[in-house]
């Protein structure tokens, strides 16, 4: 797979407006303002295939978009600071939840967060939630380009820490939109989860 054929078909506020299951699919979730859709976008090399805003919660439903012919990958709505109303923001998290718990083709979860800050309350409760449910996922620490090697090794190792205590090991990824540091890794982990 070339992550090079990237487009975009459809975006679905519930499971029931979800594609036909046909492909493996990708999502990533994280707060908002981690930067998902640039990440989506360095990954296929199209600068303008996911929107991008300097607004948290822009991404409201599910986006997905169609790789190589291959795979899905899907931008899901952040969570924690989204400037919505609580209903609305309830509603998301019942859609979110349905997907990744009911969706047949779904492969593994990007779980994004910020390498310059610790994961917050809300990743750490979702970190435990995938492992209870038993969903595949990967962390991917974005952002690691505006860190020192230093910080950027402390930063893991308060990730790894939190993990380890949830008896949680999952593959754990350096990455940056900006300088493309750890693309190819998520291309061939997303390759390993696409192969039978």
């Amino acid at each position: 797979m070339e992550f090079q054929n990237a487009r975009f078909i459809t975006s679905a506020p519930s499971l029931n407006e979800c594609p036909e299951e046909s492909l493996p699919e990708f999502c990533f979730a994280g707060r908002s303002n981690v930067g998902k859709s640039s990440l989506i976008n360095k990954l296929t090399n199209k600068r303008r295939l996911a929107r991008t805003s300097n607004t948290p919660g822009k991404t409201r439903q599910m986006n997905y978009y169609k790789i190589d012919e291959s795979i899905f990958l899907v931008d899901l709505p952040g969570f924690g600071f989204a400037k919505a109303p609580k209903d609305e923001r309830d509603r998301w998290g019942r859609d979110i939840q349905q997907y990744l718990m009911n969706r047949g083709t779904l492969r593994l979860i990007l779980h994004l967060v910020d390498a310059r800050h610790n994961p917050t309350k809300l990743d750490e409760e979702f970190f435990y939630w995938m492992a209870v449910n038993r969903q595949p996922f990967s962390v991917l620490m974005t952002k690691s380009d505006k860190l020192s090697k230093n910080k950027l090794t402390s930063s893991r190792r308060t990730v790894e820490k939190i993990l380890k205590e949830m008896n949680i090991e999952v593959p754990i990824l350096e990455c940056s939109a900006q300088t493309g540091a750890g693309i190819s890794e998520i291309q061939s982990l997303i390759q390993d989860f696409t192969e039978p």
